[in-house]
């Protein structure tokens, strides 16, 4: 689906930051359209003015409306979605709430993030599971036929991040969902980086459970996150930490624990952000997901072909299907002083580290890349002011 010039043009009247940078560091924190501000500030205004409980019972409406717009995105149902305070907390609610056993295996991919390999060996220490790396394919992205291969008894998780945080690549999610729906293994996806810029579904994806934020694509506040989690996963778990929001307290010696997917979430949360979230996401669900997947991709695409052809510039993407993360390094300038001196002409990026995915920057003995994150509100001007910048840089 292609997006008209002039619904771009309108994009960017509604999002103040545009005037102001050139804005590529999406996969970081995408700029916040004029709604998702409005939402966020006029109810801390009348918070101070109510008082916090007070107005949060009178907005109880709008707070569950947030669920439906959440379940919309994903074609899920309300009850099988969680609010958070970011994606970490959310992937963290699930895995932490599994059971694993000596010898219990965790299958994750090369391009994983840090903060769930992390878990994954904390876990694997303390319980003797184990955790194994599935191989990538010709192309860069998991190869489903060796996750395949590898499935037994043991195979108590399959764990995936479906849009890594470098490398552009885009993770084979729906086939990695269909094995482990044959296999009848719980099936984790990290959708960090995926929600807001690929159209999601998770009854295509066949996840037990969806991770995600909503300050990247989404274009939400800081400070958000969801989780979808299917009744066949939930019914089976039970949260390592509860309490009188996850659970209720039902006589002196028993609590029940919620039968939603609620029963990941804790009672305090920022309800201005709360209401911030469900406003990016029904911004996007309006600006339509398939819209802004047509776009990202193809302005990621722009961007990779006028980095290659820079001299001195090596782009570093994979995967047969790439998204609107674009990693890149020169040979005369480390990535940390390419992006502090684009920061000086107003152009933001970010640095993607090797402390950040070992697996994959370690396997292909990368050096930190310089990361160039596109939306559907970015040029193709911006992307010229981009690759000019940097020959003037490197010349």
């Amino acid at each position: 689906m292609i997006m008209r010039t002039e619904d771009v043009l309108r994009y960017r009247a509604e999002t103040p930051g545009c005037a102001d940078v050139v804005h590529f560091n999406n996969a970081g924190s995408a700029l916040p359209p004029e709604p998702v501000v409005d939402t966020v500030v006029a109810y801390l205004r009348d918070e101070a003015r109510r008082g916090g409980y007070e107005l949060a019972d009178a907005e109880a409406d709008r707070v569950e409306a947030v669920y439906g717009s959440v379940a919309r995105l994903l074609n899920a149902q309300p009850d099988d979605i969680a609010l958070t305070d970011n994606a970490t907390r959310s992937w963290q609610a699930v895995f932490y709430a599994m059971r694993f056993e000596p010898g219990d295996r965790i299958l994750t991919c090369r391009s994983e993030y840090a903060s769930n390999a992390i878990a994954y060996l904390q876990v694997a220490r303390h319980t003797g599971a184990v955790v194994e790396v599935v191989d990538d394919d010709e192309t860069g992205q998991v190869d489903v036929a060796d996750l395949r291969h590898r499935l037994d008894e043991r195979v108590k998780l399959i764990s995936i991040t479906h849009v890594p945080t470098q490398g552009g690549l885009v993770n084979p999610a729906e086939e990695i969902g269909e094995v482990a729906a044959e296999a009848d293994v719980p099936f984790l996806l990290d959708a960090c980086q995926s929600a807001g810029q690929l159209d999601l579904d998770v009854r295509r994806l066949r996840c037990d459970a969806l991770s995600a934020t909503g300050r990247k694509y989404l274009r939400g506040p800081r400070g958000t996150g969801f989780l979808y989690v299917s009744p066949r996963l939930r019914d089976r778990l039970e949260p390592a930490m509860l309490d009188l929001h996850s659970a209720t307290w039902t006589a002196p010696g028993e609590y029940e624990v919620e039968k939603t997917a609620r029963k990941f979430e804790v009672w305090e949360r920022n309800f201005g952000l709360v209401l911030g979230l469900g406003a990016a996401v029904d911004y996007a669900l309006e600006v339509g997901l398939p819209a802004i997947e047509g776009r990202v991709t193809a302005l990621a695409a722009t961007l990779r072909e006028q980095l290659r052809a820079l001299d001195g510039v090596t782009v570093h993407d994979q995967g047969k299907r790439q998204c609107g993360i674009v990693t890149f390094s020169t040979d005369r300038l480390p990535a940390a002083d390419v992006k502090d001196r684009l920061a000086l002409a107003g152009i933001n990026t970010s640095v993607s580290r090797r402390t950040s995915a070992q697996y994959d920057f370690t396997g292909r003995d990368l050096p930190d890349l310089v990361r160039a994150s596109v939306h559907y509100y970015n040029t193709e001007d911006e992307v010229r002011q981009l690759t000019g910048e940097l020959t003037r840089l490197l010349s």
